[in-house]
């Protein structure tokens, strides 16, 4: 897959896009079900035509840009997750547009004329409620009206789940209470994040469950402080785990930065500065403070039973 970084003007593109495309538009935030119909639906029109399947996304996030949300700076899926997950689709080419206020500014026309024409592309599809141009200013209808017939469109009508939209706004807010498992139909996959591990305090070894503590050097989205069942690829190799997501109030009295420390069962390798993929398969319970350190040591041993048994049964 071609991954092609861009920006308004564009200038110096490459010579392979001299191929005909069919391209799906949209930023794309968590590539959940609505989004793979979209994209879906351009790689099967590219497949019909001879063309290679082709996405448009943006970075940074465009109500970032325009200030319209500071939460827009984290996100579901950062760049070099969602393109994996683009590759999966059956997708060709990834246009990473930069989104500044240069770009902002263009119109509806200039965005047709002065982009898409000169990506050589031959077909659009994109989602019921897309919006383009300088404000917003162009919605699907104008798109097929400065496109057709030279450039064909389609347009991918909302996907519901139990009479809500799925949405990346949607998913994040299931992940924010903890409804891993709704979070997870709409995505069609457990939520994932990768960090790197990083020395903690070393107390999960004194009392017998020593963790890997997570840093990510992307800003994911928030999720809800607590334990979690996961599960972790390391070295290339799946392993079941638990996960406790949280300030560790029985230690901390402080409110400190939530950190991610991850036990990982039947393991034992040193893992400083590895890479870790977390899959997080369900939420066990909420962050509690103990009365004692023999208290925790007890609801730990209680959560990894929990977490065994849910990761045991091939989820």
């Amino acid at each position: 897959m071609d991954i092609i970084p861009i920006s308004y003007p564009l200038q110096n593109l490459p010579l392979t896009l001299n191929t005909q495309l069919s391209l799906a538009i949209g930023h794309f935030d968590g590539v959940h079900k609505g989004h793979q119909n979209v994209i879906g639906q351009a790689v099967k029109v590219a497949q019909q035509n001879n063309m290679r399947a082709a996405v448009m996304t943006f970075t940074p996030h465009p109500k970032a840009v325009l200030g319209r949300g500071a939460h827009y700076d984290e996100c579901l899926t950062p760049l070099h997750d969602k393109t994996a997950i683009f590759a999966k689709l059956g997708v060709e080419v990834v246009f990473v547009m930069k989104f500044d206020l240069q770009f902002a500014s263009v119109s509806p026309e200039q965005f047709i004329d002065e982009v898409i024409k000169k990506l050589n592309v031959k077909h659009i599809t994109v989602g019921f409620d897309f919006r383009f141009g300088s404000r917003g200013a162009g919605d699907p209808a104008m798109l097929k009206e400065l496109c057709l017939p030279q450039i064909g469109v389609s347009v991918v009508e909302p996907l519901f789940d139990n009479g809500q939209k799925v949405s990346s706004t949607f998913t994040r807010q299931l992940l924010k209470e903890g409804d891993l498992k709704h979070a997870e139909r709409l995505l069609g996959r457990p939520y994932t994040i990768t960090g790197t591990v990083e020395r903690g305090d070393g107390r999960g070894s004194t009392i017998g469950f020593p963790t890997a503590n997570l840093r990510f050097n992307d800003p994911y989205a928030g999720l809800k402080l607590g334990v979690y069942a996961i599960k972790a690829e390391v070295n290339g190799k799946m392993y079941g785990g638990v996960l406790n997501y949280g300030i560790k109030p029985t230690f901390n009295k402080e409110d400190i930065k939530p950190v991610m420390e991850a036990h990982l069962f039947d393991f034992n390798q040193d893992i400083y500065g590895k890479a870790v993929t977390v899959h997080f398969i369900d939420f066990i319970r909420s962050e509690q403070r103990f009365g004692s350190v023999a208290e925790l040591i007890a609801q730990i041993n209680k959560d990894a039973e929990t977490a065994k048994s849910i990761v045991s049964v091939g989820r």
